[in-house]
């Protein structure tokens, strides 16, 4: 925070402190000319003396209170870095300063009950240590509302501040940070607008039925008229400070609740980077600060999750973290998909090292979003061979005819992809599919550190197979009996002579596609 701001800032606490405990002390001042029934017995109109001493003496305390509370507030001059002793004493104080705020006006108000419930009246010649009793007593009453009132001004206000200075939050573990629960704030709210001013009635009853009783039927008739002015000014004065009191405290817990509920909006719509203020110490603060631990922790999560997909699919991911992926695997009927660049070693020993791989990862892109737009997946990458699978880990009906369609359409994309290699002066590139459906084992393989989704079954090597063949019989999509059975009359399938493939004894009935 800049020094320039900072003054900013300090004036204006200064500026809501002073204007309430003006209106205090304006108060405090009618009451005593107008109201108390010790008006009665002098005049009500207060000399020039006595109002020159009032703004000196009003004068003096803001600006004692303003030295105090620029002295104090001095580590928040450019103070706030973070680091060291003065980034934690900035911290510290910048969490004080509406308690030191609202402790300077009520060490303010201490001061002027005695500079006038007991200096003036020396002054002038009308002490007594009834009136004065009296009198420190009206004027602690009153101090005691404007400092709750400067409290909790001040605390609004400074709210924004606070939230610029902790941006990442932190605001409960800071050491010496004065914790005032929202239970205290209730409590000392229900004093101030209930205890008290019954307490101040009880007291003026008292001392106006006292003043009758000691004086003849007319002063007795005038001191209870003057009683029910006093009646109806320290309602009205009650109504007021209780509304305000009210409005500050119930703000005080509102205002966070606010922010809070519409943090957790934006988290439910999938907002995780999503950051709810932290402006109190109290429980609601410390809410707050375990809200966006939560939300920094999802945010990491998805996080996790998102990268997560991009090593293995998103439906083997889902199916990981739901809990539904086992180690020891399950069985199920699958159609295995295999594709093979043709002369890949060739094309390699030709081409730059980064331009094979930045090729090889354009053609896996391209063949990948034909296997996904079948929901299809991609197991892993070898080399330059695909392996991919339809029907696990989520059973899909028709998954023989998916794998064949996507087969098509990596076709339809090679084609593509070529053409616009050919207009960069780019060889041509070839690829051939086998496609195989069969009873696998697929689950969770490999260590206590390093796991993979997998498929364990003949079928899986024999789909690798048929993937060979397309070598020999030159054709660039192949599949199996098994897979043929399964199709419908729709797909252009030409049968080929049986086969025989590495590991098997039997021949292999297979089909060519268009």
């Amino acid at each position: 925070m800049a020094e320039h701001d900072w003054r900013t800032l300090r004036w204006r606490m200064t500026a809501i402190m002073t204007p309430i405990n003006f209106a205090g002390a304006i108060l405090t001042f009618v009451y005593f000319h107008w109201v108390d029934y010790g008006a009665l017995k002098r005049s009500r109109m207060p000399t020039p003396g006595e109002l020159v001493y009032f703004v000196i003496g009003f004068s003096a305390l803001v600006a004692v209170g303003y030295r105090i509370s620029a002295r104090w507030s001095a580590p928040l001059h450019g103070g706030f870095d973070g680091q060291g002793a003065v980034g934690a004493l900035a911290r510290r104080r910048a969490l004080q300063l509406p308690f030191v705020y609202a402790g300077v006006s009520a060490v303010g108000w201490l001061l002027a009950s005695v500079i006038w419930g007991v200096v003036w009246p020396l002054i002038d010649g009308s002490f007594t240590a009834r009136f004065a009793a009296r009198q420190v007593f009206g004027m602690l009453v009153t101090g005691s509302l404007a400092v709750a009132t400067v409290f909790f001004l001040v605390e609004h206000r400074w709210r924004s501040v606070l939230s610029a200075l902790f941006p990442e939050g932190g605001i409960t573990e800071v050491a010496g940070a004065p914790r005032l629960s929202v239970r205290t704030r209730l409590l000392v709210v229900l004093l101030l607008i209930s205890v008290i001013p019954v307490a101040v009635l009880g007291v003026m009853s008292y001392n106006h039925a006292a003043g009758a009783m000691a004086v003849g039927p007319e002063r007795a008739d005038a001191i209870l008229r003057n009683l029910v002015m006093a009646v109806v000014f320290l309602g009205l004065a009650s109504i007021a400070g209780s509304v305000g009191l009210s409005w500050f405290v119930s703000r005080s817990v509102a205002g966070p609740l606010a922010s809070l509920e519409g943090a957790m909006g934006e988290v439910a719509g999938g907002r995780f980077d999503t950051r709810c203020p932290v402006v109190s110490t109290d429980e609601i603060g410390r809410l707050t600060e375990g809200f966006n631990r939560m939300v920094h922790g999802l945010g990491e999560r998805e996080l996790l999750r998102e990268t997560f997909g991009k090593y293995v699919s998103q439906e083997i991911r889902d199916e990981i973290l739901a809990g539904r992926v086992t180690l020891e695997g399950q069985l199920l009927e699958a159609t295995i998909l295999f594709a093979d660049l043709r002369d890949f070693t060739t094309w390699v020993e030709s081409t730059d090292p980064r331009e094979v791989v930045r090729d090889l990862n354009s053609y896996f892109t391209e063949m990948e979003a034909a296997i996904r737009g079948r929901g299809g997946l991609v197991l892993q990458y070898i080399g330059d061979e695909i392996e991919a699978v339809f029907g696990a880990p989520v059973d899909k009906p028709g998954h023989a005819e998916a794998a064949v369609r996507a087969a098509l359409e990596m076709r339809a994309r090679l084609a593509a992809w070529n053409a616009v290699r050919a207009a960069a002066g780019k060889p041509a590139l070839r690829h051939g599919i086998g496609v195989h459906t069969g009873t696998v084992v697929a689950g969770t393989i490999g260590s206590s550190e390093r796991l993979s989704y997998a498929l364990v079954g003949d079928p899986v090597n024999l789909a690798s197979r048929i993937q060979g063949l397309t070598k020999e019989f030159a054709a660039d999509v192949l599949v199996s009996g098994a897979t043929r059975e399964r199709l419908g009359s729709d797909l252009p399938l030409r049968a080929l002579p049986a086969a025989r493939v590495k590991g098997r004894v039997a021949e292999v009935e297979v089909y060519a596609v268009g």
